[in-house]
């Protein structure tokens, strides 16, 4: 009966189906979708997240008054001289006179505005020996940075007549500048690599060019169709440059890894002896279907994203969601049309250099799992206490975990010159690089009170150890705002620098600026968005860890109609996120092997990468879990005992999970050989828990329980039985074996 007409259910089989009988309707219907999709976002345009979107609380209010007020803040620049020796002082003649020069250099340019002199400002340090010369760039200042090269020439030029002293530029348009230079590159090297490095690996596991294309394909249109999306979606949910970035990543990690699936599938019920219709129907029923599965609860996951409140993980988690559901869509649709179109020619491009071992029945053996799995299966017990064990050991530095967000020096350590001045400033004037920002919005900001709360405020912020000084009042009158600029206590450590924050905001505002009727008066900054965005991660942590894990747990017990493998399911995903965060803490935060990944100094984990991972690897987890148990549960529908059942599936899946596990690793570990610190934790993080999971957790944990929980494993309460059933297509094999059942007699569904 292996090649009869065997009619099957589900949504994945039907939509297979179809498109194998109508497979040049299919395919044009993908291609037109992929340029109507391409088309509509380009005439659209993309609308990114503003500023005052970014975060909730006094970072947002204050971003909200800037934007009504219609000021666009120039980027500021500051130009470090300081002495090299300890005798020259900025009162020397020498000192002023390069002062001097610097401020003729950069007025010279004409690409600058608001000059001032230090001995105007006051802006020299406590022991004389460094002084700033401030100004600000003309023109936006989001593209000041394509403006300012003039500027730093003209600063280097000081430079060279003034060797006694040291004479530095830094600023928003010199970072930006510094960093796009430094590794704009970096980031397109490494989004471009991506698709190399997946298809070589894919023509290793496939041994043939055309099958080996054919996942790299479907991933790419996925990730285009989606790019041209997330512009439509962006004018009612503004979308960001790293929502991209992440859209990347997760769509060509999904998109290779569905593809894989379905077509090792087809090609083993192919080797099996069955024909081409009928191999693609197996593969529709049961790879089709567990690709549907595990898009949707990966799609669940990452709408997880959309309840933290913030804007910037919002656009991350809606596109991620939209490349999932696109390449989903792709996968159990053009894909059984093109396999069908090319029938054997599939196999086309084979490198006769690499030969697959075949077993009988045309499944492709695994000596490697096939030893473990003796092992494992022989001491379940055993390999539950030592794998469980390993991972809890790995998972317990995540106890300590620190994170905050990466100052200058934390980011991109000593590999850039600019990052140096940073640290020679903070250390001259304590807070000068990134000071608090207070923006004060009145109904007259002339008026005598407000003046006078004005004043009073720059010295108590003094008096009261928040600030050092100096502390700088920019009037804007004819929108009534005032920027009031203060220098924090505490400088780069974000801790100490924290304290003067609060300070600020609970003691010294209230007694000064709030006696004002009327006033407004929220503080910003980099350190203060640091808070409120801590804040508001912390808040949306738990809703959003229920909301995954509740919705995980739901979808895992409609689609295997299983209570043990729902909450099995939960709890190994848990284990693999937890061992993701051990390794990033023992590594960024205590230093343990940093220097092979050259992380070394960094001492803290970004803020939001704990949930961001937590959402990406527990939607992407359930790649492989659903895969393999899948085929556990196919297995022991044909009734194979439980032991047996979990012996075929971990080994026959073995194969296609090692592949789809080498290309995330791949993939994912190219971002973590950046130079910055929060891609390369990100990179690093996602390798590492993908690396587990194909490995510890499919390979001997998720085995081991399997085996020791037995028959329990298809255990489901008479109560559930009213569940919708979403449960496993109907195969040729189910046709044909004896139903299995379980202790209570019942058959067995998958």
């Amino acid at each position: 009966m292996g090649n009869g007409d065997i009619r099957v259910r589900g949504l994945a089989a039907r939509a297979g189906g179809w498109s194998a009988r109508h497979r040049w309707a299919a395919v044009g219907i993908w291609v037109l979708f992929v340029v109507l999709a391409m088309g509509l976002g380009s005439a659209a345009g993309r609308v990114d997240v503003k500023d005052s979107d970014q975060l909730k609380g006094e970072t947002h209010t204050a971003a909200r008054i800037v934007e009504d007020a219609g000021i666009d803040e120039p980027a500021g620049e500051t130009v470090l001289i300081q002495a090299r020796g300890g005798d020259l002082k900025a009162t020397d003649p020498e000192f002023r006179d390069a002062v001097d020069a610097v401020v003729r250099a950069v007025e010279g340019t004409g690409k600058v505005t608001e000059v001032t002199s230090p001995y105007e400002t006051k802006t020299i340090s406590k022991d004389g020996r460094s002084a700033l010369v401030q100004f600000d760039m003309r023109g936006e200042s989001d593209t000041a940075g394509e403006r300012v090269e003039p500027v730093l020439k003209a600063v280097e030029g000081v430079q060279e007549d003034h060797a006694s002293l040291r004479i530095e530029e830094i600023g928003g348009a010199s970072m930006m500048k510094t960093f796009d230079d430094a590794f704009g590159e970096d980031f397109k090297k490494a989004e471009y690599s991506a698709v190399p490095v997946a298809f070589g690996i894919l023509l290793i596991a496939f041994g043939a060019l055309v099958a080996a294309l054919l996942p790299v394909a479907l991933a790419v249109t996925a990730i285009m169709a989606t790019m041209g999306l997330m512009g439509v979606v962006s004018h009612v949910m503004p979308m960001s440059e790293t929502a991209n970035s992440v859209m990347l990543l997760v769509g060509m990690a999904v998109g290779v890894d569905y593809c894989l699936f379905y077509l090792r599938r087809e090609r083993e019920e192919r080797e099996a002896g069955r024909d081409a219709q009928t191999a693609l129907r197996i593969a529709a029923a049961t790879s089709g279907r567990a690709i549907v599965v595990s898009g949707v609860t990966v799609c669940v996951a990452m709408a997880g994203m959309l309840f933290t409140g913030l804007a910037e993980f919002e656009a991350m988690g809606l596109a991620s969601l939209m490349v999932v559901a696109v390449a989903m869509v792709g996968s159990v649709t053009v894909l059984p049309a093109l396999l069908s179109l090319l029938g054997e020619r599939v196999e086309k491009g084979r490198l006769p250099f690499l030969r697959r071992r075949k077993r009988s029945g045309g499944t492709q053996d695994s000596r490697f799992w096939t030893a473990v799995l003796r092992r494992v299966l022989a001491k379940p017990v055993v390999a539950v206490v030592v794998a469980a064990g390993a991972l809890l050991a790995i998972t317990a530095p995540a106890l300590g975990m620190k994170t905050q967000q990466l100052t200058l020096d934390q980011e991109f350590g000593d590999s850039l010159p600019i990052v140096q001045t940073y640290n020679r400033l903070n250390d001259a004037f304590p807070g000068g690089s990134e000071p608090a920002e207070v923006i004060v919005k009145a109904h007259d900001i002339n008026a005598p009170e407000v003046k006078s709360a004005l004043a009073d405020f720059r010295d108590r912020a003094i008096s009261s150890g928040a600030s050092r000084g100096p502390v700088e009042i920019k009037l804007h009158d004819a929108q009534n705002v005032a920027f009031v600029y203060v220098p924090l206590v505490g400088g780069s450590d974000q801790d100490r620098a924290g304290a003067s924050l609060d300070l600020l905001r609970d003691e010294v505002r209230p007694a000064t600026l709030g006696k004002v009727d009327g006033l407004e008066a929220p503080i910003t900054g980099q350190v203060a968005g640091s808070k409120d965005f801590n804040d508001q991660l912390a808040g949306a942590v738990v809703p959003v860890f229920a909301f995954v894990v509740v919705f995980a747990f739901v979808l895992m017990l409609l689609s295997f109609r299983s209570l043990t493998i729902a909450v099995t399911s939960i709890v190994l995903n848990l284990l693999s996120v937890g061992a993701a965060y051990g390794i990033l803490v023992a590594v960024f935060q205590h230093g343990w092997g940093a220097s092979l990944v050259g992380a070394e100094g960094v001492g803290a984990i970004i803020t939001w990468l704990p949930l961001f991972l937590f959402v990406i690897l527990f939607g992407l987890s359930m790649d492989y879990h659903v895969f393999v148990v899948s085929r556990i549960r196919e297995a022991r529908l044909r009734g194979l005992a439980t032991k047996d059942a979990i012996r075929h599936g971990v080994v026959t899946t073995a194969g296609v999970v090692t592949s789809a596990a080498v290309i995330m690793v791949a993939v994912f570990a190219i971002f973590g050989t950046l130079s910055m610190q929060s891609m390369k934790q990100m990179g690093v993080g996602l390798a590492a828990a993908v690396l587990i999971d194909a490995t510890i957790i499919r390979g001997v944990l998720l085995p081991a329980v399997m085996a020791l929980l037995g028959e329990r494993n298809w255990y489901l309460p008479r109560w559930l039985h009213r569940l919708p059933d979403l449960t496993h297509d109907e195969t040729p094999q189910a046709v044909v074996a004896p139903a299995a059942r379980d202790d209570e007699g019942e058959p067995l569904k998958v």
